[in-house]
Parts: structure tokens; sequence; C-alpha cells
């Protein structure tokens, strides 16, 4: 069994690591200047992402009781992480709001921008999800920073294949030339600046933006939102072989960070999916302001993801500015 030191868990959206649930314990909320670089330069191995290898990649789900020791425990995911609502394979309306959780049927813009993340870490291939967003460079990814980094080292090998399709990749794999979190996560993983960042290269020829399009960003936008939430949930019920969503009205974290929560069954590998205000579901376009994080152990069907304020700008600028 690994032992993990991260601050505090996911039951519904933590990125890919081992075959179960961690339990972790109280997260750092207070951050003091960086100890570690606030980026990492890729390093690939050519063809590493197979088609197969995609498909095994695992789900880290990290789950979060407050006040429990700094020991994390390897356990089986949840039987509370189940859909209440929709069984994650039976198609939903797109216009279902609030939605727990189900299958995007909508099309338009998101269907292109978001997509599954796939990395190492050590010996393991682990999987989370992320965002195309408009940028200076128009090669930015946005994702959680547990998706980049995590128990103090980054990810490597690491790649953005948006529109994911059980194993293939209908627009490339868009591998990472450097990959960035916030300052107060590359220090010490404080849950409530959970936002890592990727530029990827150029591939035939084309950015990014230009072959998928991006979604916007905004910093600073307050709390209690309509939100709209997406992922590639891989951890049981669910299995990584569809773009799923969740909507509702969300409210401010009152336990441990300052997170938005919403009402969501998504699993783990949904860590890092965008989240947004004003979404056009006609369009499949909005304007993203968070991304999945983490949830509760007491707090089953319930997603929290980090502010984008000032720090997460900061992050974003550095990324899109390399």
């Amino acid at each position: 069994m690994n032992r993990h030191r991260t601050a505090l868990s996911v039951l519904l959206a933590a990125g890919a690591l081992v075959a179960g649930a961690l339990t972790a314990a109280t997260p750092s909320i207070a951050a003091d200047a960086p100890a570690a670089p606030a980026s990492f330069r890729q390093q690939h191995t050519q063809g590493f992402w197979t088609a197969d290898r995609m498909r095994g990649a695992t789900p880290l789900d990290v789950t979060a009781a407050p006040g429990t020791a700094r020991t994390p425990v390897a356990t089986r995911v949840a039987a509370s992480a189940a859909p209440t609502t929709v069984a994650p394979t039976e198609a939903v309306s797109p216009t279902a709001f609030p939605q727990a959780g189900g299958a995007w049927t909508g099309g338009g813009a998101i269907v292109k921008t978001s997509g599954r993340v796939f990395f190492t870490m050590g010996d393991r291939t682990a999987s989370c999800s992320g965002d195309s967003v408009t940028s200076a460079n128009g090669s930015t990814v946005i994702t959680a920073g547990h998706c980049v980094k995590y128990q103090g080292a980054w990810h490597t090998n690491w790649v953005f294949v948006p529109a994911y399709n059980n194993g293939s990749a209908p627009y490339g794999q868009w591998s990472a030339t450097k990959t960035f979190a916030t300052d107060q996560w590359a220090a010490s993983e404080d849950m409530s600046m959970d936002v890592g960042l990727a530029v990827v290269a150029p591939l035939n020829g084309q950015t990014l933006s230009q072959a998928v399009g991006a979604q916007g960003i905004a910093f600073n936008g307050g709390y209690n939102k309509k939100m709209y939430s997406f992922g590639f949930p891989a951890a049981a019920p669910y299995d990584g072989t569809k773009l799923v969503y969740c909507s509702g009205n969300s409210g401010k974290d009152f336990l441990l960070t300052k997170d938005h929560g919403l009402g969501c069954n998504m699993t783990g590998g949904s860590s890092g999916g965008p989240w947004f205000q004003d979404f056009n579901e006609a369009t499949g376009l909005g304007t993203q302001v968070s991304v999945n994080s983490f949830g509760y152990t007491f707090l089953p069907n319930r997603m929290y993801g980090p502010y984008f304020g000032n720090e997460a700008k900061a992050a974003y600028d550095k990324a899109q500015a390399s």
C-alpha cells in the first residue's frame, strides 16, 4: 500500500492514482511563500499512450474527513458515490436542471474543448479531466492542481485528449511542454488552491484552440451561481468513456476550504473537469470559473471546486505567457 500525504481527499473527483480511494486529513488552508517551483518542464516517452494504456489508466479517489489523522488508508470506492438519480450509462436531457450526473447529449463546443488528461505518477498510469481555455498562446489547458503535481512530485508523460472516446483520440494527443500550478498548491498542496494548467505543443501545424476551440475564463466572479460541471469520471459506477455533466445552484463550502460546492455524483477521473457559469446549452459555451476538485466522505453526491481568485489568475497568466 502506498502512503500519501495529500491534505484533503476526493471521493467524487480526485485525479488518478491507485485502484481505490484514499482517506486523508485536513487541508493546509494557509500557504506561505512557495518552497517549490510552481511549474515543471515536461518529460515524455514517444508513443507511450496507446489505446489500451489510456483505457487502463487508474482514477484516484481522494476522500475527505475533517479531524482525521493525516495518515491515509487505501479503501475501495464507497457505494455512496453511486448516482442517485440517473444511471451513468443512461442518456439525459441536457436541459435537465438541476442534474446530479448524466451523459452529456447536447453537443456544442464543450464536446471538443473538454477531454481526458493522462499522465504517469511514479510507476502508475493515471487520468484526470481538463478543458481548453482562451489564452494568449492558444495552447493552454486548465485542470486540477493534483492532476499536474501530487504528493510533492510533478507528473510526467502528460497529455490532453480532447473529445476522448473509449481509447480513441479524434483530435489527437496534445503533449504538455510545461505544467503549472498555483504557488499555494506547488508549495503545500493547499486544497483551496487546487488549480493546475498545462501548455501543450502544436499538433499538425495547429495550436490547441485552432483545432478544438476554447472556453472563456473568468476570475473573482463571486459565489452562489448557477453552474454546469463536466468531466470524464472513470471510477465505479462510471467507466471513463463518456462526457458527464452536473448542473445546479452552487454554494460556498462552509467547512474547510474557500471552494464552490455543487450537487454532483461524478467519481474519480473527473478531477480537473471544467465548471461554467453563464453556460449556454445550445452552443456548449460558457465562462469557466472552477474545476472539479474533491468531495467530503460524509457529504456524498456533492462536488467541490476551487474559487478562481488572484492566485489562480497568476498561475493562468504564467501559463498563457509561456
